[in-house]
This record gives C-alpha cells, structure tokens and sequence, in this order.
C-alpha cells in the first residue's frame, strides 16, 4: 500500500507484485488462447512474452475492476526486481476495496490460461461489490510552505541548510532527516525520519510555518511520499548507492524513484536540480513547476534554457555565489565567507549551498535571510553533525564524515588532500554497510588506496545487514589491492581504527574517517584528548596559505 505520491501516481496507490513464471513458461498455444486483446504472446521466456504477461496483467486488473463497478481505471505495469515478476499499480480511493481488488487479480493471474476465465472475473467482480470499503488515504495536505529534498548524496546537509535559513528569517520551522525530527533547532525524536512518517509528524507540529522535509529513497519505494504536493522540491543528483535493493538496479531506475517530489510540486512552486548532474536536470521536463537550476559550472547546460523557460539558476562566478535571473546577476556573497564549503575545498558542500539557496529563495525567504543563513551555517557537530566535522587534535587534523558510498568517499579525500601540510599524510578510515554490492564495496577500497598515504578499515558490526562479519573488510581490501596496496588493517570499530590513525598521524597529517556508525562515540573521544573544532576563519586562513 503507498499511501503517498509514488513511482506510479502522484497520489495513492496499490502496488502488486505478481509471480509470473507459469505464463512465462506457459506453451505458446495456451498463451495465444488467453491473449485476449494483449497481442501475440511470443515464445516462451522470450522478451516478446515477457512484455505480453505485463500486458495481460494491465488488462486482467482492468477487467476485474469494470466488473466490480469500477468504469474506469488507471494501471501500469512494468517488469518486478526479479526476472520472473511483474508489478502492476493502480491508484486507491477505499483501502479495503482497492486490497481485495488486488488480491482477486493475484488469484486470477495464475489461472489467466483458463477457458473460463470471463466468468471467474465476473464472480471476481461480483464478490468485490460486497466488500466493505474501508477508509480513504490520510495523506498529509501542507497548509504551510513545503520543501521536499532528495538525492544521493547532500540532501541532510541541505534539509539543515534550508531550515537554518529559514530560521534566520524568523520563521519556526519543522524538518525532518536521518538523525530525527527536528522544531526551531530543538530534536523532538532522534531516529531516521527521512521517509513519509517523518513528513506527517512534522506537519503535526503546532504553530510551525516552514516544513523542510528530506525524502529518502527507501520511503518512496515502501509508501511513497508523506505529502500531497510541496511548493519547492531539490534533488542534489544522482549517484550509485543502494543499487540492488527494491527492484532498483540502474542510476536511471534510481532518478526515476527520486523524481518523484518533482512531480508533486504545486506549478506555482519551483523544483531546484542540480544542472552538473544529466539525470537531475533532465527531472525539469516532469514537473509543472518552474525551474531553479544549480551548478558549479557557470556554462553547465541548462542554465541559461532555464532562464528563457521562466526559470532562475544559481551558480558560481568569479568566487561569488550568484543568481541569475533572465541576465541579471544578483551576487550573493563570496564563497570563502560561506564556512559549509570549508572555505571552497568542498565542491559537494559548494552545490549543497547553492541548492539551499535557491530553495529558501523559491519558497520565499528575504534575501537577508538567505545571505546570513550561508554565513553562520557551520560545518560543526552543533549545526551538522557527521559531515566534514573538521577537528584538530594535537596539530594532526581529524575529519569525521559520514561518506558512505564512492561520491561522498571521493568528496572526504579531495578535502583531506586539501588540508593537508606541505609533507603531511591523508590517512583513511572506511567502511560502509554492507547492504551496497560487492562491486561498490570493493571500490570504496581502491578508492582510498588510490588517494591516501594510508588506509584502515573500521567495521561496522550495526550495519552488516545480512553479511558475514569477514565480508566487508575482506572486499575492502581487495579493492586496494588492485593498486597495490596490501598492508590495510582491520579495526573492530570505527573508534579503534581513529586510535589506531590518531596513535600514527604526526602534526601535519589529516585522519579522514568514513564514520556513519559511531559518531558519537569518536567525537565524545576526540573531545576527551582536547581536540577543538576548527573555526571557520582558521579554516579559511589554512586553506589560503596552503593555496599560496
């Protein structure tokens, strides 16, 4: 049941997933025989029959539905996550009606050869007008200004983002992420709440008059988005990370999924995309709202269609944030005075601020507001923790991050790369779940092999889900040995594997940990040894003279 906006329907809907290996496999006689208007059925386990089984199931839901009573309804169709399913959807007005028409179709589906199949679905039909209905949808309708943000990688830090900027605005505002549910800066629920149940409870909260909503992949798939329609949707990009889990097994699969807040945006609102990113930008064609585009790239295409299509888009010129709107160059503020970027070394953290914004601009915020938004939104455990929280303990920099996938792995790097003093050493700590496929994680290793003078893995014994414990950092190493790199040694925690760098770092070097386990625990750790936050204007103070 997707009680929200979905894959299938920007409203409720009941998604089926029917086993189909006896109509693949059935002879092509008997398949013909029950083809009705589904076309030539094909040979059996060919590409032709699988398109005719997806067929026959779209017309098999509508047939029970007309004998039910139902004139007319929609369905789609489309190939299940296994070779030998298919998933038919098909929106709901009445929970209890619209189940037993699912479960009726279920039964028919594997009797769709037989000769008396007509009257089956009549006695199908007849049966669901005695079914009683059951209750409509309770799918939140925002009455407050709305923003929904998805992606792979960033969207937490741009959910904080907006929220801080809105908050500078004066306004008290709800939102909802990984880490919990969040009032005017105040955690009510820590937990992931990045999916629907996330959503309703902060549009539950009283007086609130901006809800800032993260909007996760997972959510989306199991009961769709947990609002009706937001006035502003971003969508950082799209990158590999949970591949192989829900049926989703391409990065297209995967911006499908996420396209789906764009969407449901109201076509007085704006959907902000990222325009470096050819899979977000290509979203702008699905949505009736106006587009807001950004981009690291001043040239990144799109930008100035964007423009003539009514649209805004925000990039970087000349080292300032800037927005251009049909010409006219509205410059922000610098980028060295925006400390979410880490004074410029961060490119994801650049196109994270540029997102939020063009978001706190789209859903109305005063410029000021946005403007000292960027300024005081430190990259710190108080405001956003786990992302390129940047330390120094004893002269040695300490970066606790929670990269997880290859994009963030490279982001964490290409920052501690840049940290570094003149002879200093990366050294790097990772790991990830082990949900990813082995290809990933394998990657993952290479990766650090490649950019870092040394490497340890960090297990994450909460996050196996479904492994064996030796798999992770044995398919660690294996990705750093295809660069040579055998000497990797594993730590049972991510905290053991901190001590073991910090025991190694000299002053100079930077620790890069890939933490999305033990957060706490290594900060709590770091603090104990007197280790200070980095302040902004250090940040940037280091970064210009190592820049020279």
């Amino acid at each position: 049941m997707l009680d929200g906006p979905n894959l299938y329907f920007p409203r409720p809907a009941i998604k089926l997933t029917v086993d189909v290996a006896g109509l693949l496999a059935l002879p092509q006689e008997r398949a013909a025989a029950a083809a009705g208007r589904a076309g030539p059925p094909g040979a059996p386990g060919s590409e032709q029959r699988r398109r005719f089984v997806t067929r026959l199931l779209t017309r098999l839901v509508r047939r029970v539905a007309a004998a039910s009573g139902v004139r007319s309804l929609a369905v789609r169709s489309r190939p299940g996550p296994e070779p030998t399913q298919v998933v038919v959807a098909y929106p709901w007005r009445r929970l209890h009606a619209a189940e037993a028409l699912g479960r009726a179709v279920a039964e028919l589906a594997a009797v769709a050869d037989a000769p008396d199949l007509a009257e089956r679905v009549e006695a199908a039909g007849a049966a669901l007008r005695g079914v009683e209905p059951g209750p409509g949808p309770s799918l939140p309708v925002p009455r407050i200004p709305t923003v929904a943000v998805t992606g792979t990688n960033g969207k937490t830090t741009v959910t904080r983002l907006i929220a801080h900027l809105g908050r500078r605005a004066g306004l008290h505002v709800g939102w909802s992420n990984t880490d919990g549910i969040y009032l005017d800066g105040e955690l009510l629920e820590a937990g992931d709440w990045s999916g629907p149940g996330g959503a309703g409870r902060v549009l539950a909260q009283p007086g609130i008059e901006l809800a800032v909503l993260e909007t996760a992949r997972g959510g989306i798939l199991r009961r769709g988005v947990g609002v009706a329609h937001n006035d502003v949707a971003v969508v950082t990009n799209v990158s590999a990370d949970h591949l192989g889990l829900g049926g989703v097994h391409t990065l297209d699969q995967l911006a499908e999924v996420k396209a789906t807040i764009v969407r449901i945006t109201r076509p007085s609102g704006w959907v902000v995309l990222n325009a470096d990113d050819p899979r977000t930008l290509a979203m702008r064609r699905q949505s009736r709202a106006r587009p807001f585009l950004f981009a690291l790239d001043p040239d990144a295409p799109g930008l100035r269609e964007a423009q003539t299509e009514g649209g805004r888009a925000a990039t970087v010129l000349d080292g300032d944030i800037v927005v251009l709107d049909h010409g006219r160059v509205d410059r922000l503020l610098p980028v060295l005075d925006v400390p979410v970027t880490l004074a410029g070394l961060s490119a994801p953290n650049l196109a994270n601020a540029l997102a939020a914004a063009a978001a706190g601009i789209g859903v109305g915020l005063p410029r000021q507001a946005v403007l000292e938004g960027l300024r005081t939104f430190r990259p710190d455990p108080a405001l956003n923790p786990g992302r390129m929280n940047v330390l120094d303990l004893g002269g040695r920099t300490v970066i606790v991050d929670m990269a997880h996938n290859e994009a963030s792995l490279h982001a964490l790097l290409e920052v501690a790369r840049g940290l570094r003093s003149p002879g200093g050493r990366v050294l790097a700590m990772v790991g990830t779940a082990g949900d990813r496929p082995d290809e990933l994680i394998r990657s993952l290793g290479e990766i650090a092999a490649r950019r870092a003078d040394r490497v340890v893995v960090g297990e994450k014994e909460r996050y196996l889900r479904g492994r064996d414990r030796a798999d992770l950092p044995r398919l660690l190493r294996e990705g750093a040995s295809v660069v040579g790199v055998t000497d990797v040694p594993v730590h049972p925690t991510e905290l053991a594997g901190l001590q073991a760098l910090a025991a190694e770092a000299a002053p100079g070097d930077v620790c890069a940990l890939m933490a999305p386990a033990e957060r706490d625990e290594i900060l709590a750790w770091l603090r104990d040894r007197g280790a200070r936050l980095v302040d902004p204007d250090e940040l940037r103070a280091r970064v210009l003279a190592l820049r020279g």
